[in-house]
């Protein structure tokens, strides 16, 4: 399976590289909305993980794109440092799959990738 990173954090994109790696999947990365359109148009990936805050086109807007103008039907996890119901609720109306609020453990994204890939097999 393969997976877009999305996160203009150097350190942040590094480390969820490294543990998606691990896991035995596959990682594209991007480090910031305009290069993550790209991305999705070259690598077609299985799933995105994308921070709420990027330069360019923010993770919110990449939702929306995806979803109204691509049709895309492709699992998307926003990350974010906002913890404002606001954004959380924006990001699930425009068609998230989940959200979670940074900072968070590795493991718990990990597991809720899983989940996700295991509700689309079934």
């Amino acid at each position: 399976m393969k997976i877009l990173i999305c996160e203009d954090e150097e350190i942040m994109l590094t480390a969820l590289e490294f543990r998606l790696r691990k896991q035995g999947f596959d990682v594209v990365k991007a480090e910031d909305g305009k290069s993550a359109l790209e991305k999705f148009n070259q690598d077609s990936p299985d799933l995105i993980v994308a921070d709420v805050m990027m330069p360019h086109i923010t993770g919110l807007e990449l939702v929306s794109y995806l979803r109204d103008e691509k049709k895309s039907d492709v699992p998307i996890i926003i990350i974010s440092a906002l913890e404002q119901d606001e954004i959380v609720l924006e990001a699930f109306r425009l068609g998230a799959t989940d959200f979670i609020t940074k900072p968070f453990r590795p493991n718990e994204l990990i597991l809720r990738i899983k989940k996700i890939f295991q509700d689309i097999q079934v």
